[in-house]
């Protein structure tokens, strides 16, 4: 008897190794500022209402099958038993207790997390213009007429206002350390308001599937002392190259896995034509022009 209960005893062990194999870092239980962390105390609070249910009901459904089980001669058999003031009245009012409670958190978490909502600081924020595209991300500074692919810095403790956009399809811009996941989409601005607490490097990714190239559609977030912000700002601002209207098109074909790139100079206006859609038209010519070429290739290559 002994021996069998060991041989299915074995047969589980395997299953807590499997935890090992997941070796994912779990970045909202770990943020980097206020708004993360906030989120965070939300999501522990809503988990632990819900185990105040979840918990006795898995220790009820082991423990009423086996106390009424057939070879148990002293439990009390009641075969007309059909209702208990008593059981009802707890079945009812813990539910109601824990939706009511959950009810009011998230009326007032949804309000003092709202990613519109400024926050408050001594400091004034800084300004980062965010477009997805196909499939990298372009951030503007345009206090600094800056640009980058890929790459953003931030000033520790220091609010960051996003305004957020796409020049393609829908996407999502997440920075999980820092919370607030917010949707970008095309002619329509958002808006996300965050700060970082802790220096480090943070991974940004975009968390909505946009096509083939969305697995290497992420970026890279450099929370920093404010004169390593400024000193970021200087190298970035020291790059020749210039995003303007053609650049920017030729930027907004479709690639995956792009190298982080700096511009030391962007056209004032670019973000408002990327939201209003006027290089959208630019763009199909461009897609147009490379199709009849690439076609008059083929052509060429068959005549011979």
């Amino acid at each position: 008897m002994k021996r069998n209960l060991w041989s299915r005893f074995r047969r589980f062990l395997p299953l807590p190794a499997t935890l090992l194999l997941a070796g994912c870092h779990m970045a909202l239980l770990d943020p980097a500022g206020p708004i993360g962390a906030a989120e965070r105390s939300v999501l522990f609070t809503a988990t632990g209402l819900m185990l105040l249910v979840v918990v006795p009901v898995i220790v009820l459904a082991i423990v009423i099958p086996w106390r009424y089980r057939a070879s148990n001669t002293k439990a009390e058999y009641q075969p007309e038993w059909s209702h208990s003031n008593k059981i009802e009245a707890v079945m009812w009012s813990i539910p109601i207790a824990i939706v009511t409670v959950l009810a009011v958190i998230c009326w007032r978490t949804s309000h003092e997390l709202d990613p519109f909502r400024p926050i408050p600081s001594t400091h004034k924020p800084v300004r980062i213009e965010a477009v997805a595209m196909d499939w990298k991300w372009l951030f503007i500074y345009p206090g600094h007429n800056v640009a980058t692919v890929n790459e953003i810095a931030l000033p520790v403790g220091v609010p960051v206002v996003f305004h957020i956009t796409s020049a393609t399809v829908m996407n999502s811009f997440f920075i999980p350390r820092l919370g607030s996941q917010i949707y970008a989409m095309a002619n329509m601005q958002t808006a996300d308001n965050l700060v970082a607490s802790v220096p480090g490097t943070y991974r940004g990714i975009s968390a909505n599937f946009s096509g083939g190239g969305f697995s290497g559609m992420t970026f890279k977030v450099k929370a920093m002392s404010e004169s390593d912000y400024q000193q970021w700002l200087a190298r970035v601002g020291s790059s020749t190259r210039t995003l303007d209207a053609k650049e920017y098109l030729a930027l907004d074909r479709p690639s995956s896995n792009v190298p982080v790139s700096y511009y030391g100079h962007v056209n004032p206006d670019l973000f408002g034509q990327i939201l209003m859609g006027k290089l959208a038209a630019g763009r199909a010519d461009v897609l147009a022009a490379t199709t009849v070429t690439s076609g008059a290739k083929t052509g060429a290559l068959r005549r011979d």
